[in-house]
């Protein structure tokens, strides 16, 4: 095992030089933002009003629904652990970094998945489905491209992501008299598993329903405890802002050190937090029933912004507040449960515990949701009963793993599953922004008129054939 883990933290160091996944994240981000005109202040307020449109068949997903899903990923461990990780071992300046990758990010989370609608394709029942596999195999002609980035989502969320889950779920349980590093995390992972098992069993249909009902839920409640937490230590507010600039622009410590640096460690987790730009929000986008691409472009666009401007800042301003220690040996639950304890006494480790078990629960359930489809890319067909079951249950058996694993090993293979699949999704969206930059002038010019707007590839200057848009 130990070999297998230098291999992958060597591969992850290297796509972490500054001049690959952090470049390519804050140039496409950049490149984005001012091709279409800024939209995360432009379309925010349309953005937040095509959430609530219902789908345009009754049996449709929603622009709500698809959220969820794409949400439910998205919104996860990384809001609270993660977040601890960044400042414990890169310094508070990581927020800042976290939020400015979440700020461009808004712009190529557009893009992708506005790209995703335009090329998603017809299911037998009117349904759609599609991801970044086919815009690389429609729109690139390279379907060979598709079927590596298809191949990289399994990796990435049925392995990396999913083992690094339920890792931090069971690390919560850590600040507890009852736990022993060896048993709790065989007893915990023996639960997670079975439940992770029968959901994904019982059909991918309810997927949404669990996730519909849990992610809004969860994410309010964290939410409001963090906003009481900070009003309690209102006193420490500035300082704590003071901390997160100075330390954001102290750029002797930053390039002395860039790995370990506060800008690394913003970009790694907020990436891992946010996900923008890596293509798998798509993947969710893709099944919405809208009557624009824009549309889902637009929702994803405030998926991004809720997830890292609002969770993962509540997790951050509600530590630092506390002025708690962070350190390297605190990295993780330990540093989230300690500042809320600091605040709200007991109560504040078990409502940390019981928030990462529904966190990271719909996490690994959103996931999974885009598992499956790639393997039907690749196969160019519906997989067999047999294949499905057996992948099933290898998912459900990587749960075990990862919570039995090493904190190391589970860490250093998301970044480097997640960098992988930047590598390869930010090149192919660079290529079509021209694409989603004339969908979004089509929707644009429609809503000047007063319409509601529909997409028809032709006349919005799409060349391709498309299943939906014609």
């Amino acid at each position: 095992m130990e070999g297998i883990h230098a291999v992958i933290l060597a591969i992850s160091d290297f796509l972490y030089q500054p001049f690959i996944v952090p470049l390519l994240l804050f140039a496409a981000g950049v490149y984005f933002t001012f091709l279409l005109g800024i939209p995360q202040i432009g379309m925010l307020r349309e953005a937040c009003k095509v959430i609530l449109e219902k789908p345009k068949n009754k049996e449709g997903i929603s622009s709500f629904g698809a959220l969820m899903v794409s949400t439910a990923s998205r919104v996860g461990t990384g809001n609270i652990i993660g977040v601890s990780a960044a400042i414990c071992t890169g310094g508070p300046g990581a927020v800042f970094w976290m939020w400015i990758t979440a700020i461009l990010g808004g712009s190529s989370a557009f893009v992708e998945s506005t790209l995703a609608q335009i090329y998603k394709k017809k299911s037998a029942d009117g349904s759609s489905y599609g991801g970044p596999t086919y815009y690389m195999q429609d729109a690139l002609k390279q379907r060979w491209l598709g079927c590596i980035f298809a191949f990289l989502i399994l990796l990435t969320y049925a392995v990396g992501y999913n083992m690094l889950a339920a890792y931090n779920l069971q690390s919560t349980f850590a600040a507890f008299k009852f736990y022993d590093k060896t048993t709790t995390p065989m007893i915990i992972g023996a639960i997670l598993t079975v439940l992770f098992a029968m959901i994904i069993l019982g059909g991918g249909k309810r997927l949404v329903k669990v996730t519909a009902l849990l992610v809004p839920v969860m994410g309010v409640v964290y939410v409001a405890v963090s906003i009481i937490v900070i009003l309690l230590n209102i006193g420490n507010v500035p300082a704590m802002f003071g901390e997160i600039f100075a330390n954001a622009f102290d750029f002797q410590a930053i390039f002395g050190g860039f790995t370990g640096s506060c800008i690394m460690l913003g970009v790694k987790r907020g990436l891992y937090s946010n996900e923008a730009g890596m293509g798998s929000a798509p993947n969710a986008a893709a099944t919405a029933d809208v009557s624009h691409p824009v549309k889902q472009g637009l929702v994803q666009m405030i998926s991004v912004f809720i997830d890292t401007l609002i969770i993962c800042t509540a997790t951050a301003l509600m530590c630092l507040s506390t002025g708690v220690a962070h350190t390297k040996e605190v990295s993780g639950a330990a540093y989230v449960q300690n500042a809320v304890q600091s605040t709200l006494g007991d109560f504040g480790p078990i409502f940390i515990a019981v928030a990462m078990c529904l966190f990271a629960f719909t996490t690994l359930i959103g996931n999974y949701s885009y598992c499956e489809g790639c393997i039907k890319f690749i196969l160019k067909s519906e997989p067999s009963k047999e294949l499905l079951m057996g992948f099933r249950v290898f998912s459900s058996i990587l749960i075990y793993v990862g919570t039995v694993s090493n904190a190391g090993l589970v860490w250093d293979l998301a970044d480097m599953c997640q960098g992988l699949m930047v590598v390869t999704n930010v090149p192919a969206i660079l290529l079509l922004g021209g694409v989603a930059a004339k969908c979004l002038k089509d929707y644009t010019k429609q809503l000047e008129a007063g319409k509601n707007p529909h997409y028809v590839a032709k006349e919005a200057g799409l060349k391709e054939e498309t299943d939906f848009w014609n």
